[in-house]
């Protein structure tokens, strides 16, 4: 795993395969903010709610000159079952390989019910238009956390 990132550093570059059949790179989203939301799983109670709320603000967030992307492990195929399944507008992106993962820190060792076991820790990362982390939310609890960046993202 990486060193934990910081506020006010550079975020680490990123190639993400996204379910809109391209790649998404941090380079090609320079002059926008980038909300990065790392979820573990589609199709789960927490990750479905989470990626609900955001699609429900997504215009809000383009008024604020941001871009929002969601990025599990999943494969592509299944990110796409799960946004018609659930009407989801939000851009998700496929990190099968764990490159994106490992790079941002959140590929963490988890314990569930006596078991342990390697996951995604649920974090978000707010980029602003320079490609400088301006806040990072760990450990996410879904209530209200969509209002949470939103608002950031306006304040930047």
């Amino acid at each position: 795993m990486t060193n934990m990132l910081e506020t006010g550093k550079k975020a680490p570059a990123f190639s993400i395969e996204t379910g809109e059949g391209s790649k998404t790179t941090l380079k090609d989203l320079n002059g926008k903010k980038v909300i990065l939301y790392f979820y573990p799983k589609d199709d789960t109670p927490g990750c479905t709610k989470e990626a609900i709320e955001f699609s429900a603000d997504l215009a809000k967030f383009k008024r604020a000159n941001a871009v929002v992307i969601g990025v599990s492990r999943d494969p592509l195929a299944k990110h796409q079952k799960f946004k018609d399944k659930h009407n989801l507008k939000v851009m998700l992106g496929s990190d099968e390989n764990g490159a994106v993962t490992e790079k941002y820190g959140v590929w963490v060792e988890k314990k569930n019910y006596g078991r342990t076991y390697m996951g995604i820790e649920r974090s978000t990362f707010l980029i602003d238009e320079k490609g400088v982390i301006r806040q990072i939310w760990r450990k996410v609890r879904v209530a209200g956390h969509v209002e949470d960046v939103l608002n950031a993202a306006k304040a930047l």
